[in-house]
């Protein structure tokens, strides 16, 4: 982070603070992240992380990890397995206090006898469409279940048969007796527990009847002694539901604070959206480089230092906001300009030949690793006769204010010699431009010229000899909507997709040097932008991809401006 960014204010920090003077909690200060295990973590997840673990670290306190594993219907141990790698990849680590909801639902199960022993709990039979239809609105009250009035001992009867599996889905459930006149709809006999005969990750067919989220939850968090439970805005009008399960049966009570969640422009954050683009193929997975799941960006080439970053910078509040995805791509070069090692590589390659270089003779010319960071140290390079650069770097004909490349101008190679052309070699058939003939000054090797003569234009190169194939994807947003989640009337949000969100180019050559970086080390191109290399290299194969570009061109493009 810039030593000149002062972080916002965060109301959660000060309430802490206020916590701890006034004594509540004692003094400590434990939070919890509750993933539910349905899908792959995405950058708004981040958020929450970075929050949760952040204060626990910063009061001396304790994060616990736990998974809401409550639906088993929608999980699946590879998302156990990949939330876990994502939070430690972001760099938290939560010792031996990994749980589940399932670790408690014996507990939980006895917690709701008592309910039902107390007269606050009832069977229902209503199906869901008549127990919706039964809450009422917000501006009609709703009416109460015909079994609402049923007695205890029906009622503790019935539950028991619906643990041993003798109701089928959907025909019976648990509520829980409060107001069905009440303003808030979360509070009229909401469903405690529902029957479900699938199969859990964990528990396997043990248990058929599955507590609901608003129940789970805060009694979880009593059982663990959560004292700050973080949660975000949508779960506001659930706190009195969250409050009275933990008042009505007099357990441990952690107090539950809201906060607004991240919006993201030109991507959706729903884990149910994301899932239909990989179920439909819009994207070829979870950890496609388009997508904001936190798999994805890390395959992109994202650091977990530049997402922390970001979610430190957008601060926490109450308010929804749509934040630019361009604050988020600002963070990661500002990240990755420290921390990237500089190569040399052609994208879209254009061979020249240098006609007076002494053909057969190499040189080893020093390049710079990284100019942010000397310790970085240097590395050799191969020069020879003939080289490629990039097809954008010539123009025939230029106009005014192109520096680049073009017949009798001359401009600096990198790291090497000046250079004019001298001759254009064209396609007969086509008339393309496949080559181009040029000539070098030797006194100008590495620097400028004895002369004092200046050029305005440095061009990235590869020798032939020498250079490596590979396959470069450049990623761009996979949305043209800055919030695609709000699409016009008619239309869904796939219909913003943006068509150009993936350019693979399948004919690039990379210095040689890159034939032994890692997978995911952050690297820059120079002038292209950044790049990782991607898992899919294997057996000499190299694949990069594209994180981010030096500069936000996106801007310019929806302005109509120029970026070359």
């Amino acid at each position: 982070m810039s030593s000149d960014f002062t972080p916002p204010p965060n109301f959660i920090r000060t309430r802490i603070i206020e916590d701890n003077e006034s004594g509540r909690f004692g003094g400590r200060v434990m939070t919890r992240f509750p993933p539910e295990p349905n899908g792959y973590l995405h950058i708004g997840h981040a958020k929450s992380i970075c929050l949760n673990f952040g204060l626990a670290q910063e009061f001396g306190g304790l994060c616990n990890f736990r998974f809401d594993d409550t639906n088993p219907s929608k999980e699946d141990i590879e998302y156990v397995e990949s939330i876990q790698a994502d939070v430690r990849w972001l760099g938290f680590d939560w010792g031996d206090r990994l749980y589940y909801a399932s670790d408690y639902f014996e507990r939980l199960y006895e917690w709701a006898v008592e309910l039902i022993r107390k007269g606050r709990a009832y069977v229902d039979h209503l199906t869901a469409d008549e127990i919706r239809e039964y809450r009422g609105t917000l501006t009609q009250s709703g009416r109460n279940s015909p079994y609402r009035d049923r007695s205890v001992e029906e009622s503790l009867a019935l539950f028991e048969k619906m643990r041993s599996g003798e109701f089928q889905d959907g025909e019976c459930v648990l509520r829980t007796r409060i107001d069905m006149s009440s303003p808030n709809l979360n509070m009229r006999d909401p469903v405690m527990y529902r029957i479900k005969h699938d199969e859990h990750h964990r528990t396997g067919r043990r248990w058929c009847i599955y507590p609901m989220y608003d129940y789970a939850h805060g009694l979880s968090d009593s059982i663990e002694g959560i004292t700050h439970s973080i949660c975000t805005m949508e779960y506001e009008d659930h706190r009195p539901l969250y409050d009275w399960y933990l008042d009505a049966l007099g357990v441990y009570h952690p107090q539950q604070i809201e906060f607004a969640r991240l919006n993201l422009s030109y991507t959706v954050m729903s884990k149910r959206k994301l899932l239909q683009l990989v179920r439909e193929g819009q994207v070829s997975g979870w950890d496609d480089p388009r997508m904001p799941t936190l798999a994805g960006m890390r395959r992109r080439g994202y650091t977990p230092e530049a997402i922390r970053n970001f979610c430190e910078r957008i601060g926490v509040g109450k308010k929804e906001s749509l934040v630019d995805l361009a604050l988020l791509e600002f963070c990661l070069r500002e990240d990755l300009n420290r921390r990237a090692r500089r190569f040399m590589a052609v994208l879209r390659p254009l061979r020249v030949v240098i006609e007076n270089y002494p053909e057969g003779q190499t040189e080893e010319l020093e390049a710079v690793n990284n100019p942010e960071d000397g310790s970085m140290g240097t590395r050799k390079v191969p020069f020879s006769r003939v080289l490629y650069i990039e097809r954008d770097d010539f123009m025939e004909n230029p106009p005014k204010k192109f520096y680049r490349l073009a017949p009798g101008r001359e401009v600096r190679l990198r790291y090497a010699y000046f250079v004019r052309c001298v001759g254009v070699v064209k396609d007969d058939a086509t008339g393309e431009v496949v080559e181009l003939r040029c000539s070098y000054d030797p006194e100008t090797r590495g620097g400028g010229a004895p002369d004092g003569r200046q050029v305005k234009a440095t061009l990235h190169w590869v020798s032939t000899d020498h250079a490596q194939p590979a396959e470069v994807r450049l990623y761009d947003r996979l949305f043209t909507r800055e919030n695609p989640a709000d699409a016009e009337e008619g239309l869904d949000f796939k219909d913003y997709i943006n068509p150009r969100s993936l350019e693979v180019l399948s004919d690039c050559r990379v210095e040689p040097a890159l034939a032994s970086v890692s997978v995911g080390d952050p690297l820059q191109f120079e002038r292209l932008g950044y790049f990782c290399l991607d898992p899919d290299s294997a057996g000499g194969r190299l694949v990069f991809n594209r994180a981010v570009t030096l500069r936000d061109t996106w801007a310019k493009i929806q302005k109509g401006e120029s970026v070359g």
